[in-house]
């Protein structure tokens, strides 16, 4: 290799953007988190109410590859809501199906909110001790994503198109003849779901949504950090 050659390597070197790679490096844990609590969350509450099939297909695991959907993931890391593997549940074993096809379907959702509300917490109590670092305000931005990623990811499962968990929800109130119709068709959701991340068009509401909550959550954020300082910097 010439000088020229290595002048060359290193003008690429000096002009990359590793400040994107670092962005979806950081994005990578937050996206497995979000998505194998939320899965296992559904796995659990239909073994609660008597639906051992996730168990049984290994599903009720903390292992994010066996919840893991390459497009779903990439969605994640990309638009910050996403999709996972879904848990297999049979709802003919729940004493009453509809009903307990809506509670599973809501596990996961709320199962990310719930882990909104603790990594923000975690944020306002770290703000102050990480901050004081360049390597700790990388483990603070990935505790500020994780938060905003299961904000995300709640509001998106929320939207009733089948197979996201709002659509069997919705479902759950209709006649059984209509229900058990519409869930035949739920394959075909996916194209639709997949549609519509792409092209942008639930880009708006999503992230109005995400904001709302996120929002709402910053209190209890500063009312940790403000402890923080009090106990420990006082």
């Amino acid at each position: 290799m010439e000088v020229g050659d290595i002048d060359g390597v290193e003008s690429i070197w000096n002009g990359f953007d590793f400040t994107y790679i670092l962005s979806i490096l950081l994005g990578v844990i937050p996206s497995l988190l979000c998505i194998t609590l939320h899965e296992l969350s559904h796995g659990l509450v239909a073994y609660w109410l008597g639906d051992d099939t996730a168990k049984s297909r290994g599903r009720l695991t903390l292992n994010p590859i066996k919840h893991l959907d390459p497009v779903g993931l990439l969605m994640m890391l990309v638009f910050h809501v996403g999709w996972a593997k879904p848990v297999p549940v049979n709802m003919y074993k729940f004493k009453n199906p509809k009903q307990g096809m809506a509670v599973t379907a809501l596990a996961g959702p709320g199962s990310n909110l719930l882990i909104a509300l603790v990594f923000m917490l975690l944020y306002g109590a770290a703000y102050v001790p990480l901050g004081m670092s360049a390597v700790g305000s990388y483990f603070l931005q990935m505790i500020q994503l994780t938060a905003i990623m299961s904000i995300g990811l709640a509001v998106f499962n929320l939207i009733p198109i089948p197979p996201l968990d709002g659509s069997k929800v919705l479902f759950s109130l209709l006649r059984d003849e209509d229900y058990y119709k519409l869930m035949r068709y739920e394959r075909y959701g996916g194209i639709i779901m997949l549609v519509l991340v792409a092209t942008g068009v639930l880009g708006r509401p999503l992230n109005y949504l995400i904001d709302l909550i996120y929002s709402g959550l910053i209190p209890l954020a500063q009312a940790a950090c403000d402890a923080v300082v009090y106990l420990f910097y006082l």
